[in-house]
């Protein structure tokens, strides 16, 4: 199997699947230190869709995990014959679809009942393929951003280690869709109706990244032109030439 991702929700998957006997092929991310663990081969891609032969080659057993990957596969490698490509998607499908930094928060701030993790089928779509499998926690009125992404992660690997075995063995099958559950997609265009919502009360609590700041630079950004501090007295935008999060 291959790897495509970032970061230590990666590598503790990468990590799990060896120690678990499973063929680790080929890791794709940044760093190198990722397939260690697996004495696996270690391809850095910026675009991993210009490799498909590549994985094609390399992987053994026809299944691509996505996990904690940030790039959208694409042709030709969604069609690149026996590979099957499962995504662990932070966030509850098909209601929190897009990037985890951005659902995270309108989440709290629409007051939704849960959150979780989702593995799911890759398909042509952002987050619209077949789910296979959710892990669900509940959310309650005092959960704080920081505090549900960490929840959210944790969840992507507990429902990883879940479903490994069935997933390796060709036993994974979709599940039925919930009739009426709602779609929600969340990019950074999502990030700009965030003034709406300055007076809400859930606001201070939702925008609390805490030490996840420096993983959500967009939302962090965001955040910053919406503070007191680049606005006049007024409440109107200020006119400071300092550049949000520069001395």
């Amino acid at each position: 199997m291959i790897f495509v991702g970032e970061g230590a929700l990666l590598r503790r998957a990468v990590t799990h699947a060896a120690t678990r006997g499973h063929p680790v092929d080929l890791v794709c991310s940044a760093d190198p230190l990722d397939a260690a663990a697996a004495h696996a081969p270690h391809l850095a891609a910026a675009d991993v869709n210009a490799h498909a032969r590549t994985l094609a080659r390399a992987c053994t057993d026809g299944i691509v995990w996505s996990v904690n990957n940030g790039q959208i596969f694409r042709e030709p490698l969604l069609r690149a014959e026996g590979l099957r490509v499962v995504n662990i998607h932070n966030g509850l499908l098909p209601r929190h679809r897009g990037l985890p930094s951005v659902a995270v928060l309108f989440a709290l701030l629409h007051g939704d009942p849960e959150y979780g993790a989702t593995a799911h089928e890759v398909d042509a779509g952002i987050d619209t393929g077949p789910v296979l499998a959710e892990h669900r926690f509940p959310l309650g009125p005092e959960d704080r951003y920081h505090q549900v992404m960490l929840r959210g992660l944790r969840a992507c690997h507990t429902l990883f280690e879940r479903i490994l075995p069935a997933v390796a063995a060709g036993t994974a099958h979709p599940v039925p869709a919930t009739t009426g559950q709602p779609s929600g997609y969340y990019g950074l265009r999502a990030l700009d109706r965030l003034p709406a919502y300055r007076d809400h009360p859930a606001y201070a609590r939702a925008t609390d990244l805490g030490a996840f700041a420096p993983h959500a630079p967009e939302v962090n950004r965001a955040l910053l032109r919406l503070s007191p501090s680049c606005c006049d007295r007024k409440g109107s935008p200020g006119h400071s030439t300092r550049q949000p999060g520069r001395p």
